[in-house]
């Protein structure tokens, strides 16, 4: 997948008229392409460019960044969350209580790849967790996680019959999000690449 460039993110100015409006796009994008909900707490949110190009531009507009070589800084940093060849990324979203972050964060505080898991069809994937040393875990309330499909997993996904799910499987929380729609797993698909099957 290719990183974005200065040349595809919107002068500063322009976002911000126009933020209310590129926000709920954004939010109906993600909701029928991205987003799949895995129990009452966990979500993940797979990365793309258009995700990624909205990232961009909120955090332009929070450190008010417009200095091309600024720009071009924070670009090199998030193109990296892109998924390379035979990899979808995600963001972990923690849906915790502000009034009770410290308790309930200290309960995922120990949260292991191999307890997020990509189900396509019979094959299981297990999650690369990106953070998991000791510094990024003390903090916030999301992780990266990265799922790598061989042939035979992505030959799966691009089979419509074969349901496609995301599981949690830890001690205190263990859940398994709806199967995805059509319309997600040919955006997964077009991550990697490929098209889908016709049935």
């Amino acid at each position: 997948m290719n990183g974005l460039t200065p040349d595809d993110l919107l002068p500063l100015d322009e976002y911000l008229a126009r933020r209310r409006e590129l926000f709920e796009a954004h939010q109906r994008y993600v909701d029928r392409y991205r987003r799949v909900r895995v129990g009452p707490v966990a979500t993940l949110v797979f990365e793309n460019r258009q995700t990624l190009w909205f990232r961009v531009h909120e955090v332009m507009r929070i450190a008010r960044l417009a200095e091309p070589a600024r720009v071009a800084q924070e670009l090199a940093v998030y193109n990296t969350l892109l998924p390379g060849p035979d990899q979808l990324h995600a963001v972990l979203i923690l849906d915790v209580e502000e009034a009770r972050l410290a308790e309930e964060w200290a309960a995922w505080r120990d949260l292991r790849g191999e307890e997020v898991r990509l189900h396509v069809g019979p094959a299981t994937l297990v999650a690369n967790l990106y953070t998991a040393r000791p510094e990024d875990r003390c903090f916030g309330t999301a992780h990266w996680v990265e799922f790598i499909l061989d042939d035979a997993a992505k030959a799966l996904l691009t089979d419509a019959r074969r349901p496609v799910t995301v599981a949690i499987d830890r001690p205190a929380y263990q859940h398994v999000g709806g199967p995805v729609s059509a319309d997600m797993r040919q955006s997964l698909l077009e991550d990697l690449g490929l098209s889908a099957r016709a049935a």
